[in-house]
């Protein structure tokens, strides 16, 4: 396996690990207005991600960071192409993390208020928008010979894209959904596992029919293998959420966002965006990757770095793995 076949894989790990963990990240976000009844309960949304939120986030940048090192064809192509819908994520991005960090600054009803409507809507919108940009980048974009792209926003809102953006807001609002009843007590630890029973029937709906549609049109057999091993997962973490298992139902969600994005990645293999106007055109792991220098420099940086990260944002985890619920918000206590 060449170094470029490497990264390429590694960067489909660093995507996996961005909507797994963002992923129930925005769910929690989406939350706050689904399932929470009063401000005592949103704070306990809210505070079920408090302490990891922003480490979540550091998946992206890597990701991205990886991409422009690694494959700088790609990078170039992909963040020109999808220059308005990457800049509405990075906006709502920034606009989420002021949110959570102002939002208690003031006691006013309203201040408050509209700080978790920003939560809410910059937590939807992006968990949309991310499904669209794959959906996108796996079915085939307007590339020319020079490796541009030559399409336009418009071009980016067709069916199979829309149906992408459905999938990720449904399944990510699931995973948030099994993370809450994992995370809470009381009352609306109940009623996030009935709401995510729900949410996990839709998700499998359009899932399936985006996965299908997938494999129909770029898979093999090995996306074949990654589409079933995403439907069994999500089918085990519908049933075990509804048996109150919410440990393995969060666990088997997580299977299935890993297995769901490694079916679009062998899908997409050797491709990195393929072009709809000549298949001559687009890019590959080979004609859009660094040199194999860089590539050899980025291998052993990260073989020290990762390690280290994945240590402390575990560690992160465990120092907050306790469940919380109304009782231990100061207000709602007095």
């Amino acid at each position: 396996m060449e170094l470029h076949d490497v990264w390429f894989v590694l960067i489909a790990v660093l995507w996996t690990g961005y909507f797994f963990l963002e992923g129930f990240d925005f769910g929690v976000g989406i939350l706050t207005k689904l399932l929470a009844r009063n401000r005592p309960e949103k704070r306990v949304l809210i505070n079920t991600i408090g302490p990891v939120w922003d480490g979540n986030e550091v998946w992206l940048l890597t990701a991205g960071g990886a991409t422009f090192a690694a494959f700088p064809e790609w990078y170039a192509t992909l963040f020109s192409g999808f220059y308005l819908p990457l800049l509405i994520i990075l906006v709502c991005l920034i606009v989420r993390g002021v949110a959570f960090e102002y939002r208690a600054k003031r006691p006013e009803e309203n201040w408050q208020r509209n700080w978790e409507q920003a939560i809410f809507w910059t937590s939807l919108i992006p968990a949309i928008l991310w499904g669209v940009a794959f959906g996108n980048i796996v079915r085939g974009v307007k590339i020319d010979r020079n490796m541009e792209y030559v399409g336009t926003f418009w071009d980016l809102l067709n069916p199979y894209a829309i149906l992408g953006g459905l999938v990720t807001l449904t399944l990510f609002t699931f995973h948030g959904a099994v993370f809450v009843a994992l995370k809470t007590v009381g009352d609306i630890r109940t009623r996030a596992r009935a709401l995510a029973v729900k949410l996990g029937l839709v998700t499998a709906v359009l899932a399936l029919a985006f996965l299908i549609w997938t494999q129909v049109d770029t898979g093999d057999s090995w996306s074949f293998a990654a589409m079933v091993i995403a439907a069994v997962s999500l089918v085990g973490a519908i049933g075990a959420i509804k048996a109150g298992r919410e440990g393995w139902s969060f666990a088997l969600s997580g299977v299935t966002i890993a297995a769901a994005v490694a079916m679009l990645f062998l899908a997409l293999f050797p491709n990195v965006m393929p072009s709809s106007l000549d298949p001559a055109w687009s890019l590959t792991v080979t004609n859009a990757s660094s040199s194999p220098y860089t590539l050899k420099i980025m291998t052993w940086c990260a073989a020290i770095a990762t390690p280290l990260v994945l240590l402390y944002q575990g560690w992160t985890y465990w120092v907050f793995r306790k469940r919380i619920g109304t009782q231990h918000i100061a207000d709602a206590a007095h």
